[in-house]
């Protein structure tokens, strides 16, 4: 028995929650996770696990073997990864993950101008509309937009996101201006991400609500924008995805009195042991390029939306 190769698989199991997720996650054939685990067992002479239909508990000895396992495992990888090098200049594959239209359009160009700066890192990128788990992916890094839930991992905030209420200006013609967050019941919408009916909308210590009719449902950002800037509704998008439609006057914002708060954005990763030198790296060189970035969003779609309003106020104002 190979009692490093079971201690992985017995890791594996106990993160996912059960024997079948643990092969999945392996990609190992059930049979032979079971197997490797009822060998650890017989080794040690003790149970580790109780099994039930649905998911797997420790024993008392599961508990304290898991966790010196983990240490064990831990300074295995931290051995290796300083006998490669990796601890004295970047270097390695980094695996790095991000919703699929921030990485486009704020992440992946400074990902890239790191990559031509250092020659011996290779970038694993992971671009999703779902949530990513850092530890079971593989992943060094990962960009997080919205409050994290997740307190095991590390966090260096790189600035907020603000969501825009905006239209099109042929739809505003056709359907008149709303003044109040109430005045959309008489409204089409665009819902994108939540598909709560109720939009809500601060309003000093208390929120409005409003309720669209929702002409289209999407998960993608993307389609969301194309959809608020053919004239099917008003739609709440985040500021990155539509600083050139706000610059074109292809949408304009509504209710700027009454702005939901700014979403904050972080970099997160999972330490143990001694951080990677290539981890290390793109962290520094990302971070302030990424505040930077955020904060020129911000007061970019501040700029234009302050043009926008006032057009729509005097619009026939030289």
């Amino acid at each position: 028995m190979d009692r490093f190769d079971a201690m992985e698989v017995l890791l594996a199991v106990v993160d996912a929650g059960s024997l079948s997720a643990g092969s999945r996650k392996l990609n190992a054939p059930l049979p032979s996770v079971s197997r490797k685990v009822a060998e650890l067992e017989r080794h040690l002479g003790t149970r580790l696990l109780i099994r039930t239909s649905r998911n797997i508990q420790l024993t008392d000895a599961g508990r304290d073997y898991v966790e010196a396992a983990r240490r064990l495992i831990g300074d295995l990888q931290e051995a290796e990864l300083r006998a490669s090098g990796e601890y004295q200049r970047p270097r390695g594959v980094l695996t790095i993950t991000m919703t699929t239209d921030f990485g486009r359009l704020v992440v992946l160009p400074f990902a890239y101008e790191f990559l031509n700066e250092h020659p011996e890192v290779t970038l694993d990128i992971l671009t999703t509309t779902r949530f990513v788990d850092l530890t079971e992916e593989r992943a060094d890094v990962g960009v997080r937009v919205g409050h994290l839930s997740d307190s095991s991992l590390f966090a260096v905030k790189i600035g907020t996101i603000r969501v825009v209420t905006c239209a099109s200006p042929e739809y505003l013609e056709r359907k008149g201006h709303p003044e109040r967050p109430e005045d959309l019941v008489r409204h089409d919408g665009v819902q994108f991400g939540n598909f709560s009916r109720a939009w809500l909308f601060p309003d000093g210590s208390t929120f409005r609500e409003g309720r669209p009719t929702i002409r289209v449902h999407t998960d993608d950002v993307t389609a969301a924008c194309v959809a608020a800037v053919r004239g099917l509704g008003i739609s709440r998008l985040p500021n990155f995805m539509i600083t050139e439609e706000l610059r074109s006057g292809s949408l304009v914002e509504v209710f700027g009195d009454f702005r939901p708060e700014p979403m904050p954005a972080h970099l997160v990763y999972v330490r143990q042991g001694l951080l990677p030198l290539k981890v290390r790296a793109f962290l520094d060189w990302m971070t302030p390029r990424l505040r930077q970035k955020l904060r020129d969003i911000d007061e970019d779609c501040d700029r234009l939306n302050s043009g926008s309003t006032e057009a729509l106020i005097n619009p026939h104002r030289s």
